[in-house]
């Protein structure tokens, strides 16, 4: 048997005296998962669901936190909540600031945790984790996570044109190396599909045994030629 001094230290007890109510979302398409640790509840974590997009769902379980909490303790409680960045956007970050909220949005490659404590099939980061990292960040630990600064929605619609241009030229370039591919593999070099005689240059194309672009394969090109145009007209 071990002695006292030699057994193992116990999980470390969750601090919850910053005097707020810290709350981490779980964003799915179907449901937000809502987990919760308040103070005068101990260290154990309360969870809730709500369909995805309603809002009044959302901020119902907040005032119901905020009741339970002032009950136990006889004090009014701020919410504190922190969400991935991920598909969502940040529409509801804006949503519970406008509700006088305290909200963080954080990079979730920031948080140091094991592949374990992630949710299988999507590798989402789990509440309790995101709690805690929002407990950290709060008392002021460094490195323990990185919280994003959100754009305002001007900037973020600014963002779009850059995104945009550059999403097309991506296109553009996979359309170019598709159309190149499939020539090569029949012997075929040196054609540029950016060049404006491109479907003159196709008809005279020979394969590298001197036969005609077979009739299927030159209809192939031919469509990515037309979507390639779409790209660069």
């Amino acid at each position: 048997m071990l002695a006292a001094n030699e057994r193992p230290e116990a999980p470390t007890a969750i601090r919850i005296d910053l005097g707020a109510i810290f709350v981490s979302l779980e964003l799915s398409r179907s449901k937000w998962l809502i987990t919760s640790l308040s103070p005068g509840g101990g260290e154990k974590m309360s969870k809730h669901a709500v369909a995805a997009g309603d809002i009044a769902g959302l901020l119902a379980p907040f005032a119901e936190l905020k009741r339970k909490a002032q009950a136990r303790t006889g004090r009014c409680f701020p919410i504190i909540v922190i969400q991935e960045a991920g598909l969502d956007g940040f529409w509801i970050h804006r949503v519970l600031q406008a509700e006088g909220i305290e909200s963080h949005v954080v990079d979730p490659a920031s948080i140091a945790t094991s592949r374990r404590r992630r949710r299988a099939k999507t590798d989402k980061i789990d509440g309790e984790t995101l709690v805690r990292a929002l407990l950290a960040y709060k008392r002021g630990e460094p490195r323990v996570c990185a919280m994003l600064r959100v754009p305002t929605p001007e900037e973020e619609d600014r963002r779009r044109i850059s995104r945009e241009r550059k999403a097309l030229t991506n296109e553009r370039v996979r359309h170019v190396n598709r159309i190149k591919g499939l020539l090569f593999s029949q012997g075929v070099s040196g054609y540029q599909p950016l060049r404006r005689d491109r479907r003159t240059r196709l008809e005279e194309l020979r394969t590298g045994d001197g036969r005609p672009l077979p009739a299927h394969l030159k209809m192939q090109i031919s469509r990515e030629l037309d979507r390639l145009e779409l790209l660069i007209g």
